[in-house]
């Protein structure tokens, strides 16, 4: 059944997205395809993070964390932060931390500051829901998305 609903989602097309997160050891993040707006009263955002991730043990208690929205042109970005066992924060990142120390991807044309509201385990997931404090953003023409197991843009 697993192989059969992976399968059958791949043909549901969605934003890709990179979370970041800072913690003891420095600044974390992954790319993430399962992002959504929760609510607009109040405003809430949820991203889905596997409890097997790498940045699972940073954003499990993480008060703060970032969520950036790409666009066509960053399939490399969104390929380095979905590799494991990458310096994702090396020189070929431009990132600075914000005042509270939230890594921000300076070329991500969106970016969502968020304060973690609550997790929510399900499955071998967790609905990381968080109220953001602040936006900015930047048209996006032709944001990225995955659909078929690769990425496309929405023109």
């Amino acid at each position: 059944m697993k192989e059969q609903l992976r399968n059958a989602l791949r043909h549901h097309a969605q934003a890709v997205t990179i979370v970041t997160a800072s913690g003891a050891g420095g600044p974390v993040g992954t790319t993430v395809s399962s992002f959504t707006s929760a609510s607009f009263e109040p405003p809430l955002v949820v991203v889905w993070i596997g409890e097997g991730a790498s940045v699972w043990p940073v954003l499990r208690t993480a008060p703060l964390f970032a969520v950036h929205l790409l666009d066509s042109t960053q399939t490399g970005l969104a390929d380095l932060f979905a590799t494991k066992g990458v310096d994702r924060f090396g020189d070929g990142t431009r990132w600075q931390e914000d005042d509270d120390g939230v890594p921000w991807l300076l070329d991500a044309p969106v970016r969502l500051r968020c304060r973690t509201s609550r997790r929510i385990a399900v499955g071998d997931h967790v609905a990381l829901v968080g109220e953001p404090l602040d936006i900015t953003h930047t048209d996006i023409a032709t944001p990225l998305v995955r659909h078929q197991g690769r990425y496309t843009s929405v023109a």
